[in-house]
């Protein structure tokens, strides 16, 4: 998996790519960074990275992911704020799994400096 493409959809290999946020190498720099690594942690199954990504008020006290559901791209449809110069931000994006997808906009902030899912933004 560390050579091959990564799942999120950009042009570098998941060791590169979500693989350094996901063993804690980096940080993200952005919320769409932080989407794109969430969506891949997904894919590999590292629901230790989603729980540590996840905002402490709105994080469950435990995740199980299905392992029945089998990702099979992303798309980010809009992003507002995010970057490197904000504290807060939405996230747009399309996941798609074999027999379906999910859509959502999702809120994004930084906690203790990193940023952090929060919920579906409203």
């Amino acid at each position: 998996m560390l050579s091959a493409r990564c799942p999120c959809g950009l042009p570098a290999t998941y060791a590169d790519c979500c693989g350094a946020l996901h063993d804690g190498r980096r940080t993200a720099s952005t919320a769409e960074q932080l989407m794109r690594s969430r969506y891949s942690a997904f894919v590999v199954g590292d629901t230790a990275y989603l729980l540590r990504t996840w905002h402490s008020t709105t994080r469950p006290p435990l995740l199980e992911l299905s392992p029945n559901i089998r990702w099979t791209g992303l798309e980010i449809l809009a992003t507002t704020d995010g970057t490197a110069f904000h504290t807060e931000g939405t996230v747009s994006f399309r996941a798609t799994y074999r027999g379906g997808s999910q859509q959502e906009n999702s809120h994004f902030t930084r906690e203790h400096g990193e940023w952090t899912y929060v919920a579906p933004a409203s």
